[in-house]
């Protein structure tokens, strides 16, 4: 099959075979089943405002974590629910969680904010 065409203002240009467009890509770039469900799992865990907000007092606290018993009041929500939305991040591995005592104390997984952005970004 011939990709050569005629251009009506004269001569011949280089045009693509028609089912060039039609065949899927088989890079190493394209995301495997099993990785596009955990990166969902992650991004999902994103996608809650409360989540946004708690990640947002995490990763900017001069000590690099946060109790949980500072995150209720500037947030206006219950302490139970403020604990799930801590779940919810920590099982998709955004914070790390430790234990103190009787407190929790939340930080930022090294990494895992880079992680997400790279995971968009071209492959080549």
């Amino acid at each position: 099959m011939s990709t050569a065409t005629v251009n009506p203002a004269g001569g011949n240009s280089a045009a693509p075979a028609a089912d060039a467009c039609c065949a899927p890509s088989q890079g190493e770039a394209i995301l495997k089943a099993e990785e596009a469900e955990a990166l969902a799992l992650r991004f999902k865990a994103l996608s809650d405002p409360n989540r946004l907000r708690i990640l947002s007092i995490v990763s900017t606290s001069e000590a690099a974590e946060t109790c949980v018993c500072d995150l209720s009041e500037p947030l206006g929500l219950k302490q139970p629910t403020v604990s799930h939305h801590l779940k919810i991040l920590v099982d998709a591995g955004i914070l790390h969680r430790e234990k103190r005592g009787v407190w929790a104390y939340f930080s930022v997984v090294p990494g895992a904010l880079e992680s997400l952005g790279s995971s968009l970004a071209p492959k080549g």
